[in-house]
Parts: C-alpha cells; sequence; structure tokens
C-alpha cells in the first residue's frame, strides 16, 4: 500500500499525471470486483493560510457543471431525451444547451428513442407561424423555435423582419431551423443584411416542402443559395426576390429547371437580372405560372415577347420602371396572343407605353377586366378610348399621375362601357380641367358602381354635375381633397342616383354645406353605411340632425373638424343609430364637456370613438368616458 500512496499528502506518486493520460493507461477501466491496491486520495495538506477568493469559486462551481463535458458528449445525451417537453426544458438551461439541442436534426432524435415516444417527434404538417421583428430577430430566438416547435403543430411560415445591430439573426440562426423544422413551407426575410447562402442553402437542405421564398432587401444573398433551393425545394410555387444585387441570370436559370410549380414570380430592383434569367423563368413554367411582377430591371423587349407567347395561363401582371422595353416591346406582347387569360394589368413608368401600344393590347386580351395606369406620361385621352372600344371585359379602370387625360376622355371611357366598367379611379391627373361639357353626346352607363376622384384640382363642379347624370347607378363616391366641388356639383350626383349611395367620402371638400348633407341623408337614409365629412368647414348641427333622423344604418360617421357643437352630438344620441360602430370626432373644438353624457349613452355599442384635438373637451372627462366606456376604444 505505501508503495502506491503517498500519506504524507504531497502527491509524488501522481505528480504531473493528466486525466488524459490516466485514461490512456485504462485507470477506468478497471472491473468494480478488481481488488485494486489503490486507496482513495487523499486532500493534500497546505502549510500557508488557505485563502477562497470568489472568482475561484466561480470557476470551481463552474467546473463541477456539466458543461464541462465536451460538446460531443452534450451532443449524445442531448439527442436521447425522449419528448418535446424534455427537449425545451433542457433548452432553458443554457445557451450553450440551446444551440447543440439545435443542432441535432429532427431524424437523428427519432433514431434514438423508443418507438413509442418518437411518435411524437414525426414531421407534421406546419401549422405554427413565427415572425421575428426588429430586437426579437436573433439566432438564439431562432434556435428556441426550432427546438420547441417539434411535435406542436410543425413550424409552416417563418417571417424574419429587419435587423438586430447588436446581434442578428445570422446564418447560425438559419441552419439551425433548417435542421429541425422540415415542415417549412414560407420563408421571408425581409431587410435581414446578415444572412447569406450557407444559411439558406441549410435551410433549402432541411425544408425540401418549402413553397413560397421571399429575399427582400438581403443584400449578401447570391445566386448559390438559389442554386440549393433549386436542387431541394421543387415544390417552390412562389419566389419573390427584391433588392438583392448579387442575385442574377444564373440562379433564376436554376430555379426555372429545378422548380417547376412556380405559379407566382416577383422580381425587383436586382441589377444583375437581365432577359436570360427572365426569359427561362417565365418559359419554364407556362402551364402553372399566374401572376408576374417585374419592377426596375434591365430588360428588353425579348422578355415582354417571351411574357406575350409563354403567359397562357397568367391572371395578373404587373410591369414597373421598364426604361429598355419599348414601344414596340409591348405591342409584341400583346399580339403574340398568350394572355388571353390575362384578367389585371398594372403598368406604372413605362415609357414605352403609347396609344398605340395599349390599344393593342385592349385587342391582345380580352379577358381584361382591371387595367391601372401609374405615370404613363404618352396615354392620351385617344389611346384611352380607343382602348375601352377594343376591351370586351373592362370593368375596373384606375389612372394615376396621367396627366394627359383630361375630362374629355374619363366621360367617354364611363360612355362607351355603359354596360361593362363597374370602378374608375383618379389620383392626380393634373390634365383635368372644370369646363362645362355637352352631355348630351354621352351615353348613361348602367352599371358603373363606384368613382374615385382623389386630389385632381382641376375636377369641380361642372365635371361632376355631368357624371351625376351619366352615373345613375353609382353606389360608391370619393371625391377627396376637391374644394372646387360645391352643392350645385354634388347635388347632381345625390338627386339622381337611383341604385342608393352606401358610402360617401367627401374629405377636405371645402364648399360642401349643410344643404347637400341634409339632401343626402334624405334621400339615401336606408343605404347609407359610411359618411367621411372630415375638413368639411362648413357642415354644422343642422347636418348632423338630418343624419341622426334619417340614417338609421349608418355604420361609420367621419365630422372631424366640421363646425358642429354639444347639439349634434345630442342628435346623435337622441335618435336610434343601432349600427354606428365608429364615430371621429377629431379636431372638433367646438365640443365641450356637455356633450360627454350623451357621448356616454351613444358609446354603448361604439367600438372606437376619436376624440383628439377636441381642445374644449377636459382631459380629465376623456379619461372618465373611457373607464365608463369599457367595450370602446376611445382615442384622444
Amino acid at each position: 500500500m505505501p508503495g502506491f500512496t503517498n500519506y504524507r499528502g504531497d502527491n509524488e506518486f501522481f505528480k504531473g499525471a493528466s486525466y488524459a493520460s490516466l485514461m490512456g493507461t485504462g485507470f477506468s477501466s478497471f472491473s468494480p470486483r478488481l481488488d485494486a491496491k489503490y486507496s482513495p486520495l487523499k486532500r493534500s495538506r497546505l502549510n500557508a493560510p488557505f485563502v477562497f477568493s470568489a472568482k475561484e469559486f466561480v470557476q470551481k462551481k463552474m467546473q463541477t457543471s456539466i458543461e464541462v463535458l465536451p460538446d460531443e458528449c452534450l451532443f449524445e445525451i442531448l439527442r436521447r431525451l425522449p419528448g418535446r417537453k424534455e427537449k425545451s426544458s433542457c433548452a432553458l438551461v443554457s445557451k450553450k444547451w440551446l444551440m447543440l439541442l439545435s443542432s441535432i436534426r429532427s431524424k437523428e432524435s427519432i433514431k434514438v428513442v423508443s418507438a413509442e415516444k418518437a411518435s411524437e417527434e414525426v414531421e407534421d404538417e406546419g401549422y405554427l407561424t413565427r415572425c421575428l421583428k426588429g430586437k426579437k430577430a436573433t439566432d438564439n430566438r431562432l434556435a428556441a423555435i426550432a427546438v420547441g416547435i417539434a411535435g406542436a403543430g410543425g413550424l409552416g411560415r417563418l417571417s424574419i423582419q429587419g435587423n438586430n445591430t447588436i446581434r442578428g439573426v445570422s446564418n447560425v440562426g438559419l441552419a439551425a431551423i433548417g435542421r429541425r423544422c422540415p415542415s417549412l413551407k414560407v420563408l421571408s426575410a425581409w431587410d435581414v443584411s446578415t444572412i447569406g447562402d450557407q444559411g439558406l442553402t441549410d435551410i433549402a437542405n432541411g425544408c425540401h416542402k418549402l413553397e413560397k421564398l421571399e429575399l427582400i432587401r438581403c443584400p449578401l444573398v447570391s445566386d448559390r443559395a438559389l442554386f440549393a433551393f433549386a436542387e431541394n425545394c421543387h415544390g417552390l410555387t412562389s419566389l419573390t426576390i427584391e433588392s438583392c444585387p448579387r442575385i442574377g441570370n444564373d440562379g433564376l436559370q436554376a430555379i426555372a429547371r429545378g422548380c417547376p410549380k412556380l405559379h407566382t414570380i416577383n422580381i425587383k430592383d436586382c441589377p444583375l437580372v437581365g432577359d436570360q434569367g427572365i426569359s427561362t423563368l417565365v418559359s419554364s413554367s407556362p402551364y402553372t405560372l399566374v401572376k408576374i411582377k417585374l419592377q426596375n430591371l434591365n430588360i428588353t423587349e425579348i422578355s415582354a415577347a417571351i411574357i406575350g407567347h409563354y403567359g397562357i395561363n397568367v391572371t395578373e401582371l404587373a410591369l414597373t420602371g421598364l426604361q429598355c422595353v419599348s414601344e414596340r416591346g409591348f405591342w409584341v406582347m400583346a399580339m403574340a396572343h398568350g394572355l388571353q387569360k390575362l384578367e389585371s394589368l398594372a403598368i406604372s413608368s413605362c415609357p414605352g407605353l403609347t396609344d398605340r401600344a395599349l390599344e393593342k393590347i385592349g385587342k391582345g386580351s380580352p379577358n381584361l377586366k382591371n387595367l391601372s395606369l401609374h405615370k404613363c406620361s404618352l396615354i392620351s385621352d385617344n389611346g384611352l378610348v380607343a382602348y375601352t372600344k377594343c376591351s370586351l371585359s373592362i370593368k375596373s379602370i384606375q389612372l394615376h399621375e396621367c396627366n394627359e387625360i383630361s375630362q374629355n376622355g374619363v366621360l367617354a371611357v364611363i360612355s362607351n362601357c355603359g354596360l361593362k366598367l363597374r370602378a374608375v379611379s383618379l389620383v392626380k391627373c393634373m390634365g383635368i380641367k372644370d369646363i362645362v361639357l355637352e352631355a348630351h353626346r354621352l351615353t348613361p352607363s348602367k352599371y358603373l358602381k363606384s368613382l374615385s376622384v382623389r386630389d385632381c384640382p382641376g375636377f369641380g363642379s361642372n365635371v361632376l354635375a355631368v357624371v351625376g347624370w351619366l352615373c345613375p347607378q353609382l353606389e360608391e363616391i370619393d371625391i377627396c381633397g376637391l374644394s372646387g366641388v360645391t352643392d350645385a356639383g354634388f347635388l347632381s350626383v345625390v338627386e339622381n342616383c337611383q341604385a342608393g349611395l352606401m358610402k360617401v367620402n367627401l374629405s377636405g371638400c371645402t364648399n360642401i354645406t349643410d344643404s347637400s348633407i341634409t339632401s343626402l341623408a334624405r334621400l339615401h337614409s336606408g343605404m347609407l353605411q359610411y359618411l367621411n365629412l372630415g375638413g368639411c368647414s362648413k357642415v354644422t348641427d343642422e347636418s348632423l340632425a338630418a343624419i341622426a333622423l334619417h340614417c338609421y344604418g349608418l355604420e361609420e360617421l367621419d365630422v372631424s373638424k366640421c363646425a358642429i357643437t354639444d347639439l349634434a352630438i345630442a342628435s346623435l344620441c337622441c335618435e336610434r343609430m343601432p349600427e354606428l360602430l365608429n364615430l371621429y370626432l377629431s379636431g372638433c373644438s367646438q365640443i365641450t364637456d356637455k356633450c360627454i353624457p350623451f357621448l356616454v349613452k351613444l358609446g354603448e355599442g361604439l367600438i372606437s370613438l376619436n376624440l383628439r384635438g377636441c381642445t374644449s373637451v377636459s382631459g380629465r372627462m376623456v379619461d372618465w368616458l373611457a373607464k365608463k366606456l369599457c367595450e370602446c376604444e376611445v382615442v384622444a
């Protein structure tokens, strides 16, 4: 015994021996029954005073933790945990354990648990949705999602939005999702500058069920990531790539070859993308592709011709900022006769769209129902009228900043499409002038239901009066911000409308008075559901009394910045308005604390009440009102 153990405590026999060397000598392999002549080691005797600092205590305490085990040992322990709850509990212990758990693939877990408990870990359908925004977008949160979500319905949709400047999402977090969430079907990454090809490759390698991919403003992502998705995610149906400067034609061509089920493509602000990528993408999925949106790309009439030829099932097409597509490109696209099923077309800031090209589009797309033109400076009344004469199915026309369009073109379109057109919208069209027109040359529209005119300063009462006569079936009218509209023009609409107005927006029409509103309330009482009089400074208590008396079906009323007093609120309260849900009184400086009792009674059926800017109503009374109306959101 003395030959093996030094009782003096200086431990000479084991001097310089390490843990690894002991393991190497087979010290730990002795049989329990072996009569080894080793006695337990004694603690060393110290001659000097023993000083135990806090730092040494923390270090010693940490050394006793299971975390001192190598990652390989912890990995083998953690992968044998039987169920989701156990894994989630262990993930709460430390970040190291969390990241180790997230590195274990679901299939590896299934191999080591019993058949009875393995059912918890089988791949499920991916019902759950997770969205990480801003500071919450970190690798640790992604790892926690990856560990805790397995067996709980499966992660189906993951959205990452915005950068965390301190410790944002990186390839490590994406890799955890790729390993643990095979049921992922939708991945969206917005404004994430810290992820790259490797993380997305890990997603592609592990998430073969992916159907929708959105990469928006991800500057580090290149074609390499798209190669991985093309190789592994053959069921991809929707692809959105926006402001990714490293993605080009090669990546899109790979997607075209590997993902034959694409039905939606949206490519924007990618300088490396040209005709080769777009043409291959469109021509490879002619029978499945339904929606195409291309914006600010360096493509030419070649891509336009390919779309016109292979877009046989395309129903929605949006083209924006295509500076290199000429008039010939749009002409060929229209006359290729491939866009027979096109129903919605939006073209913005494309200098190649001319009157002649628009007319060809009308002939080549017989099923086109919705047309939207934005900043098309070469489209005039002639092109718009020619288009409507050719179009067989048009139901909605939107014109935004098309300054060559005048009131003559708009009214002619309404007249030409009397049996088809349902809605017309004009925004910032500076070519419209308020002049006297000869209405007898026009044919009234039998089906136009909705008219919206916003921020067109030349649209005044003369034009509106003709519209009133021309559109007797209107149900919705929005003439926001038209200070040139007076009672004379609006009363033409009110008095000629046969169907009954349901939604009316007169916000910013400063020359509308009580005369128009009282007539509106009286003649359309049974139909009116939405009324916005915000900023109509000439509307007074008289209008509110008429509204309260007649408009029993009104659901939303906005009288912000109107010249109403407490009497108007009393009128609303006294009459029965069971359908009213939203009331906006912001900026009504003449209402006071005296209206609060009436608002209490009125607010019993409201879900929203806006009192912001009501300077004559005290904050104390607003607080009291908010407490009384428990189920109504009071904004002040």
